[in-house]
């Protein structure tokens, strides 16, 4: 049994592990539940282990999909692409309606954070008739971010401008020791030390400090400051919004909640928006995760899937 098999047994009891073969490459997705679909993606650097505290408590009502996104923890990840187009969101976000697709879900929930939550937001965008309802958790979107960045955001966040540099300097730079820079950003994003499962966080690190895995999440960044806000760019001029019910989460004591206004911006995204804080950094599924719990109830109970 791997690492990986061994965490999913421990911290998703009752899950079933499934490879999904898309276009592209093969996708992990744990699934567990009855009940309306609702996809679960997690963040950088880590896997859909993230929602070990929450998910578990969903599939009473639920059929709940967690995935590795493209790059991350046990799925596919395509190389260096000068075109960079392998890691736009819509792309990710593509690959991830057609693994809902072929678990015969044409529409579902959408609840995602950190990266995931990028990806979700654009698949609510490019496909808003299969996405019922969104909850992203701290996260500004990319033009929005770029944007607003000062210099105590940069240095907060560093690694949003040092990941997007030319391939290979971050990769090159990181492979003297990549456990150390994956432990920069899982331990450094709160003002308190996060209490992660000691077997979940064994997971993140073994999965994303591959070379494949972070080259992937270097095209990931890269994409994002090239790419996607380009495409946001186009959906603002268009006066294009998300059109379902969102949830819009954020730590308090996080880059987020400390450097941006998070409710002017996303209202500017949003058709139907309404607004949680949580006393928490930036992982919030493993912060502050009876908290999220208790907003994610409200808000799914509250609307028709």
């Amino acid at each position: 049994m791997t690492i990986f098999e061994e965490a999913d047994a421990r911290l998703l009891p009752g899950f079933e592990r499934r490879w999904i073969g898309t276009a592209h490459g093969k996708v992990l997705a744990v699934v567990g539940g009855t009940g309306p679909a609702l996809l679960m993606l997690h963040g950088d650097p880590q896997t859909h282990l993230c929602w070990h505290q929450i998910a578990p408590k969903l599939t009473d009502r639920f059929t709940v999909v967690l995935t590795d996104i493209r790059g991350r923890g046990e799925t596919h990840k395509p190389g260096h692409d000068p075109e960079q187009s392998a890691y736009t969101k819509r792309a990710m976000a593509a690959e991830q309606l057609e693994v809902m697709y072929n678990l015969g879900h044409n529409k579902f929930a959408l609840v995602a954070h950190d990266r995931g939550a990028r990806v979700a937001r654009r698949l609510a965008l490019d496909h808003p008739k299969a996405v019922t309802q969104l909850a992203v958790m701290d996260i500004i979107p990319a033009l929005d971010f770029y944007e607003c960045s000062n210099a105590q955001i940069a240095q907060d966040y560093f690694y949003f401008s040092f990941l997007t540099q030319d391939h290979p300097v971050p990769e090159t730079l990181i492979a003297g020791d990549p456990e150390a820079f994956l432990k920069l950003i899982l331990m450094g994003l709160s003002d308190n030390a996060v209490n992660y499962d000691a077997l979940a966080l064994q997971a993140y690190l073994q999965a994303n400090t591959t070379p494949e895995a972070i080259t992937a999440m270097c095209e990931c960044f890269r994409a994002g400051f090239h790419i996607d806000r380009r495409h946001d760019q186009t959906d603002r001029e268009a006066g294009k919004k998300i059109a379902c019910p969102t949830l819009v989460m954020w730590g308090e004591y996080g880059v987020v909640g400390k450097h941006f206004d998070v409710e002017r911006i996303w209202r500017g995204w949003c058709e139907l928006p309404e607004f949680a804080p949580m006393p928490s950094g930036h992982f919030i599924p493993e912060e502050a995760p009876e908290n999220a719990l208790a907003a994610l109830n409200g808000f799914l109970s509250a609307k028709a899937l």
